[in-house]
């Protein structure tokens, strides 16, 4: 008996997971034409906002291959496009929703978000880089 309740709620878990690779959203994975970039007050800041920020704050996405996996893929999506929209350091031509109040969210460890950091190694941020990310962040909002 249990063992039969066991492989019928095995093969209901696996068909909705099938099912769930149907459902469009989450593999829409386009990164627009970056139309500018902030005045960077050094290489090495830019390189920590690339690390640390560019996957969801600009239009140079890294899809990695989980990204094309419902529901993960949701996820993914929705935090880019979020992401993007408070956000984006390739469309820095436009106003930035958020670009006064970045440093602080770094300086607080609110970004980049703890979900996204065991998966994304190079985002790992030291308290040098850190505070070194947060200084530019800083100067390029002014």
């Amino acid at each position: 008996m249990t063992k039969t309740w066991l492989v019928r709620s095995a093969l209901i878990v696996v068909g909705l997971a099938v099912v769930i690779q149907i459902v469009p959203y989450g593999r829409r994975h386009v990164n627009p034409p970056a139309t500018g970039e902030p005045a960077w007050t050094t290489a090495a800041g830019r390189a920590l906002a690339v690390r640390a920020c560019f996957d969801c704050h600009s239009n140079e996405t890294r899809w990695p291959w989980y990204s094309n996996v419902a529901p993960v893929s949701w996820l993914v999506q929705h935090d880019t496009e979020d992401g993007r929209r408070a956000l984006n350091f390739s469309e820095w031509n436009r106003p930035q929703r958020e670009s006064d109040e970045a440093a602080e969210t770094v300086r607080k460890h609110e970004m980049p978000p703890a979900l996204y950091v065991p998966l994304h190694r190079a985002a790992r941020l030291s308290t040098e880089e850190r505070h070194a990310l947060a200084e530019e962040l800083d100067a390029i909002a002014q």
